[in-house]
């Protein structure tokens, strides 16, 4: 599904990402922790076709194409999904008709007609209810006075609405009581299918006891320095970081 071959990524000419190399297949969950600085969220953001960073070498395919040629709204219409770390305020947009615009654009692009009013809020209710989200928020504007825990749900909801092929969550977890974690994480387990596949990028350990990865990464200075199951994760939060650096650079 992701092929990522020897990917370097910059900013404002400064590199980030210094040769990385990972393969996602359908079905499957990565996990890829790592410290403050270590380039997560740029590694998500690049992916998911913000235009601030600069691909200084490498490839990256996507269901068998060039995703580095394609513009962020093809990225997403052809079923990549981004989870942000800090969701934004949209005052004045409400969630319902950003949503079903969402949802319409999506369907246009796959040649079906645009959802009738009754299955759109049939679909609504039915992913509320998978992650907690109350009626009362989807009735406000996009996040406008979410709290943090509510704004993640609200991710996950968006998540579960359009159904991408491959979702890169990052830090979904920051900000979240064990109680919003648990709701989270509860949703995004329900929507894992041998179809889709899922990146979920996060600092702590916590979060991969409710979301269990097939395979964990540690990016550390740019660079994914070791992969390997769960029990990875358990170690880092034991050690923390600054072994894995140890005999690898």
């Amino acid at each position: 599904m992701l092929n990522i071959k020897d990917l370097h990524i910059a900013i404002e000419g400064k590199e980030i990402i210094k040769g990385i190399n990972l393969t996602v297949k359908a079905g499957e969950v990565h996990a890829i922790m790592g410290p403050n600085g270590s380039g997560k969220s740029t590694l998500a953001s690049a992916l998911a076709g913000r235009d601030i960073f600069e691909i200084t070498k490498g490839h990256v395919t996507y269901l068998g194409e060039n995703l580095l040629d394609m513009a962020a709204e093809e990225r997403a219409r052809k079923g990549l999904f981004l989870g942000f770390q800090y969701p934004v305020e949209i005052p004045g947009v409400s969630l319902v008709n950003f949503m079903k615009t969402a949802v319409n654009e999506q369907r246009k692009f796959n040649g079906l007609d645009p959802i009738s009013a009754s299955d759109f809020l049939k679909l609504m209710r039915e992913k509320q209810e998978l992650v907690g989200l109350h009626t009362n928020l989807t009735n406000r504007s996009v996040n406008e006075g979410f709290s943090g825990g509510e704004k993640k749900r609200n991710e996950i909801f968006q998540m579960a609405m359009l159904s991408p092929k491959l979702a890169i969550l990052d830090e979904t977890d920051s900000g979240l009581d064990i109680d919003a974690l648990k709701i989270v994480a509860n949703g995004v387990n329900k929507l894992r299918t041998k179809n889709n596949a899922t990146i979920v990028i996060t600092h702590y350990q916590r979060l991969l006891d409710h979301i269990i990865p097939d395979y964990v990464h540690v990016l550390y200075k740019g660079k994914i320095m070791k992969s390997g199951g769960k029990e990875l994760a358990i170690e880092l939060e034991e050690k923390g970081y600054d072994w894995i650096s140890d005999g690898n650079e």
